[in-house]
């Protein structure tokens, strides 16, 4: 009976050529996600230039998306495509449960490199204090256990649960037996509160460099030093993140805006056609990144272009090198067999090499005369 509640006969309303066309845009979003993320993991791993404090964050927040992309997309693909739910109860429960958690990492990533940037542009004779391995790990650890753990309630049944909306056929939090639900307190503590550190560091970033500017104005002779050159450098170089880290924020809240939106105004779902528009743009939120960072920063573009021209180089380098042992294993072969033709003697042939230098021939002749010393009979003369 509970599978046939979850195999079945609720439906969305709309044409089979939308979904069918949103189903393939939800893979096309899968696919670039799973490799934009995975290529930037590694990228920001194998490049020491990029390697800072802000880019482990950008890690953990690419790892958070390239799962997202990977174990959650799919199987809106599938409820697009056969307009129901069709993988049963239990990862009706772990779906939704990654989902949300996921969701809440994200953005928790966001706010801590936005704090990064904002303790290195503010409070600059701090950040060394603050940001050692250790502490970023604690951050970074903080950040999974708190976006996880905040669902273990739900996932328990104890506040809400995590079941089918056969509105949309969508696996969701739904209230539980007593009418509780965990989503406005995961929408206050996971989005807002977030949302609202983000903003309030951008405004004091905003401020602080707008009045270093006006003193560097004021104080910077015509000529400056390497030094001065340098820190200059650097102060742009941190600049470029902290405005690509508004930028990725900024992004998040556009793909994030759509949905929150549709399911406060269309709470009863008149309009379905707007809910999978929204889901289109909260799965664009984990595939966006990558493409941001390719776009707004020069030392990722340089970073990328390397890992992928290793991976060509290290590819021709393969099939050079089997190309190489099969032409060893074919010039040795054919010398094999030039020896070998070489020291054949075809008795059918007629050869004017005297007999005294075949070593063969040396053998035979020596083994005869051998044999008629002995007294023995030659093979010839008996027959």
């Amino acid at each position: 009976m509970e599978s046939d509640a979850y195999n079945a006969t609720s439906i969305l309303a709309l044409p089979d050529v939308t979904l069918k066309i949103t189903a393939v845009c939800t893979v096309i979003i899968a696919v670039v996600g799973v490799v934009g993320n995975s290529l930037t993991v590694v990228a920001l791993l194998r490049c020491p230039k990029i390697r800072n404090v802000a880019a482990a964050f950008i890690v953990s927040l690419c790892i958070a998306d390239f799962f997202f992309c990977l174990l959650v997309i799919p199987f809106s693909t599938t409820r697009f495509y056969f307009k129901t739910w069709i993988h049963g109860k239990f990862l009706c429960t772990v779906v939704p449960f990654i989902q949300y958690s996921n969701v809440g990492v994200s953005l928790s990533c966001i706010a801590m490199i936005t704090i990064n940037r904002y303790i290195m542009i503010a409070h600059h004779q701090m950040y060394n204090t603050i940001y050692k391995p250790v502490w970023i790990g604690c951050m970074i650890a903080f950040c999974y256990a708190l976006s996880f753990g905040m669902q273990i309630p739900t996932l328990a049944g104890q506040w809400g649960r995590f079941d089918l909306d056969t509105r949309l056929l969508t696996c969701s939090i739904l209230p539980d037996e007593n009418g509780r639900s965990s989503k406005r307190a995961l929408f206050l503590i996971g989005f807002v509160i977030p949302c609202v550190i983000i903003i309030l560091c951008y405004a004091k970033i905003f401020w602080v460099v707008r009045s270093s500017e006006k003193r560097l104005r004021r104080h910077t002779s015509k000529i400056q030093s390497k030094k001065d050159q340098k820190e200059l450098k650097a102060k742009r170089n941190d600049m470029r993140i902290t405005k690509m880290v508004l930028v990725i924020f900024l992004s998040f809240l556009t793909c994030y805006l759509p949905i929150t939106v549709v399911k406060t105004v269309d709470s009863e779902v008149h309009f379905p056609g707007l809910h999978v528009i929204s889901y289109i743009f909260l799965y664009l939120s984990a595939c966006i990144n990558p493409i941001i960072y390719v776009i707004m920063n020069k030392q990722y573009r340089v970073a990328y272009k390397t890992v992928l021209m290793c991976e060509k180089n290290r590819l021709l380098s393969s099939i050079r090198r089997s190309g190489t042992q099969s032409k060893d294993a074919i010039k040795s072969t054919d010398q094999y067999y030039d020896q070998v033709d070489t020291k054949t003697v075809f008795s059918t042939v007629p050869c004017s090499i005297p007999m005294d230098r075949l070593d063969l021939s040396d053998a035979v002749f020596q083994e005869d005369h051998g044999n008629e010393s002995n007294g023995l009979p030659n093979q010839q003369s008996t027959s």
